[in-house]
């Protein structure tokens, strides 16, 4: 695709570097150059034109590319795949990082997804054969992944999927459909979950299949509020014809697979969130000591004072949630509950601090070239993926014995 003209850079794109290493997950305990700060070279690449890829809903590919130079999709890896062979924590930091400085929210969020949708399974439960041959351009970001979970029946129903593969001689036949798949329209690899069992938990198992292997079907783009730049569709599968030697794990595995995964994409992500929100609040900050109204600096006023109080509590809250289920998830700990409130609390922090940096912008956080609506757009996705806030809640009050 063609980048698009180059337009005035808008005030979004402001870093503030003196604040960067203050706001990280974490202690900064671990060795090493700190992954946080892997994507602060880029931003200027990274804040090129993002409120016009935004408006055109287009995938950016040459800013893809400034992402793979950044290193970032390497954090997790073992180095003998060309990763950086770095923790869950780093990774963590990674993500916070690039949501500190890249405003365009939709690649960040392909970036995450790049991560945990096929590099991260596959590492951990993949044949020596299949992590060979995929997970280096899986690593360099090469080749773009995409995982099929979510379908147009179940939505969050992990447990009902009802998409088959039924076992034929040495393949699997793959029958049905998937809906709301982040990266399809642009992805390499597909990871499945599909039924091969009776319902439940045990009756579910992965697939690693190419984007063209007859039988798979990618549907358009499907418009949406936010995460734009990020590309989306359904997949369906007819007569798909899918080697064993394409399982990931065990047949009957797939549930285990699937909750190893959606740990990480949530902390994966949100980490992400957690930069995003960094940034608002040092911008918002810095908006409200220098517009001044009726002689005085708006953040003189309560009103808008105690927003801005409220955001930095938002912020650290965020955090201190995404740190300790982080090392609850990394210890092996029982993290269901952790995992859940951290998603429904940070999601939902967003979502409130980007209306409330609408509010203290006035006039000009009304305007899309602020960027500043752009992030409330943006963080309504968040309580949706990845399970709904309501999903959250209704999980923890189930392990909670209601």
């Amino acid at each position: 695709m063609t980048p698009a003209p180059s337009a005035p850079r808008t005030t979004d794109t402001d870093t503030d570097s003196d604040t960067r290493t203050d706001t990280r997950i974490g202690t900064g305990t671990d060795t090493g150059p700190d992954p946080y700060a892997l994507a602060a070279p880029w931003a200027d690449e990274l804040n090129h034109d993002v409120e016009e890829w935004d408006a055109r809903a287009e995938f950016p590919w040459e800013k893809w590319k400034t992402i793979q130079r950044s290193g970032l999709l390497t954090v997790p890896f073992e180095t003998r795949y060309g990763g950086r062979g770095g923790t869950l924590t780093d990774t963590m930091r990674a993500l916070e990082g690039l949501g500190r400085t890249c405003r365009d929210a939709g690649l960040g969020f392909s970036a995450s997804t790049q991560i945990v949708s096929v590099g991260v399974p596959l590492q951990a439960f993949g044949s020596e054969e299949l992590k060979d041959r995929f997970l280096p351009p899986v690593v360099t970001g090469d080749l773009i992944t995409a995982h099929a979970i979510t379908e147009p029946g179940n939505g969050s129903d992990a447990l009902n999927i009802s998409t088959t593969a039924t076992r034929d001689g040495d393949d699997y036949v793959v029958d049905g459909g998937k809906m709301f798949i982040t990266n399809a329209p642009i992805a390499d690899l597909f990871l499945l979950y599909v039924r091969t069992g009776k319902p439940g938990p045990f009756g579910l198992s992965v697939f690693l299949v190419e984007r063209d292997t007859p039988g798979l079907r990618v549907g358009e783009p499907l418009g949406k509020m936010g995460l734009r730049t990020s590309p989306l569709s359904e997949v369906t599968f007819e007569r798909l014809r899918v080697p064993a030697t394409r399982r990931i794990g065990q047949e009957g595995a797939g549930f285990l697979i699937l909750d190893h995964v959606m740990k990480r994409e949530i902390l994966f992500s949100f980490s992400l969130t957690l930069g995003e929100m960094e940034h608002r609040l040092e911008r918002v900050l810095k908006y409200a000591k220098s517009r001044r109204q009726f002689g005085e600096p708006i953040g003189a006023f309560q009103g808008v004072a105690h927003k801005i109080a409220d955001m930095k509590i938002a912020v650290e809250t965020a955090r201190k949630w995404l740190t300790d289920t982080g090392a609850k998830v990394a210890s092996g700990q029982d993290a269901a509950i952790d995992v859940a409130a951290t998603k429904t609390v940070v999601s939902e922090a967003n979502k409130r601090t980007a209306l409330d940096a609408v509010q203290i912008f006035g006039g000009q956080g009304y305007l899309t070239a602020t960027g500043i609506e752009r992030d409330v757009r943006n963080a309504v996705g968040g309580t949706i993926y990845s399970g709904t806030s309501e999903i959250q809640r209704n999980r923890i009050a189930s392990l909670l014995g209601l």
